[in-house]
């Protein structure tokens, strides 16, 4: 379960009209395009969606680290805004700021300098500390994400750690400057559910700990559900649905959003139903279509009358309001009592 905060009236990160674009030989491909959302401090942001949907994009743009991007919106961070700083100045808001686990810690760590003198670049560099007392740092966040035998581990190399023990590392690189806010891309994809149990219990901890605000970044449902307090779905670079964790998952009001639903088994399933899945394919970011972006592969504009899929087709719908704290990008949102597909919704507890 997420830990209960009290929201704040200054959210800690704002993003506004987000867009950013690439120039590709096929065209320039909108891989996001005119998002908007919050994060609060000890709060957690989960934005879900396909793969190609805009996700990983977006957080590095809040990171700071596109080169070959044109990046444009606005993108504040505790009231400072981010956009158009310079790479120099970026740096010094990266790791002391914002801080950012990657999917896959054997990557982010570098094979040839052991886990400790890595922990310890960022807070030598930030903070400007001696070797010692950085080294001590490293060895003290090491303990505090539950790697045993901190001071000996320091001096092991990234190969010498299991994948759950270089994740733990990696988050305590992350966490070594005291970050405000912590981006999580896909932190438990490639771990077993065990381990997987055991990193979001932790990152669950030193949020509240530190009133981390946390934007976690993932296709897992189940990871959404267990920690995070609002749900920001992604749609072909879009904005298709946002809402608190629990009504989002009670009731779904976009139709990709029950579609993504639909798709995880259920236990209630007889045990030779096949798995359920959303027809077609996502669309392509270099020529998008002037209307919803779903609308191909929906089966409530299919089922509309022609007045309906031309709008369907040919008007982008914007995110409304659809109750407390909900937005909706959908011409023909999903109504309490008209949810279509198999059963009812699984709720947030059931998909934990």
């Amino acid at each position: 379960m997420p830990p209960t905060t009290t929201a704040s009236d200054t959210p800690l990160l704002s993003v506004r009209d987000l867009r950013v674009q690439f120039d590709t030989p096929a065209g320039t491909v909108r891989a996001v395009d005119g998002i908007s959302f919050t994060v609060e401090a000890g709060r957690t942001l989960g934005l879900v969606g396909e793969s190609g949907s805009g996700k990983s994009v977006t957080s590095l743009a809040v990171m700071g680290l596109h080169r070959r991007a044109r990046v444009s919106g606005s993108i504040t961070l505790a009231g400072r805004e981010l956009t158009g700083l310079t790479d120099q100045q970026l740096s010094r808001v990266r790791g002391r700021r914002v801080a950012m686990v990657f999917q896959d810690p054997l990557s982010a760590l570098h094979p040839a300098y052991t886990v400790g003198e890595q922990i310890a670049e960022a807070h030598r560099r930030h903070f400007g500390s001696g070797r010692r007392a950085a080294h001590r740092q490293a060895v003290d966040m090491l303990g505090e994400v539950g790697i045993p035998e901190p001071a000996r581990r320091a001096r092991e190399y990234p190969h010498q750690f299991s994948g759950g023990m270089r994740q733990r590392a990696v988050i305590a690189m992350a966490l070594s400057c005291e970050p405000d806010l912590l981006i999580a891309d896909e932190p438990t994809t490639a771990l077993d559910v065990t381990v997987q149990a055991q990193i979001l219990e932790l990152l669950a901890r030193l949020q509240e700990q530190r009133r981390l605000g946390v934007l976690m970044i993932t296709h897992d449902l189940g990871v959404v559900a267990r920690v995070a307090h609002e749900v920001l779905v992604m749609y072909g670079g879009r904005a298709a649905e946002q809402a608190p964790v629990d009504d989002l998952f009670r009731q779904p009001a976009h139709p990709y959003t029950r579609g993504l639903l639909d798709s995880l088994p259920r236990l209630d399933d007889p045990d030779d139903a096949p798995l359920r899945a959303i027809a077609g394919s996502p669309p392509s970011l270099a020529a998008p279509i002037p209307g919803c972006p779903f609308a191909p592969r929906c089966s409530r504009a299919a089922g509309a009358d022609a007045v309906v899929r031309a709008r369907c087709a040919g008007e982008r719908p914007e995110p409304a309001g659809h109750g407390t704290g909900r937005l909706v990008a959908c011409h023909l949102p999903l109504l309490p009592t008209g949810a279509a597909g198999s059963g009812a919704p699984l709720t947030a507890e059931e998909t934990r």
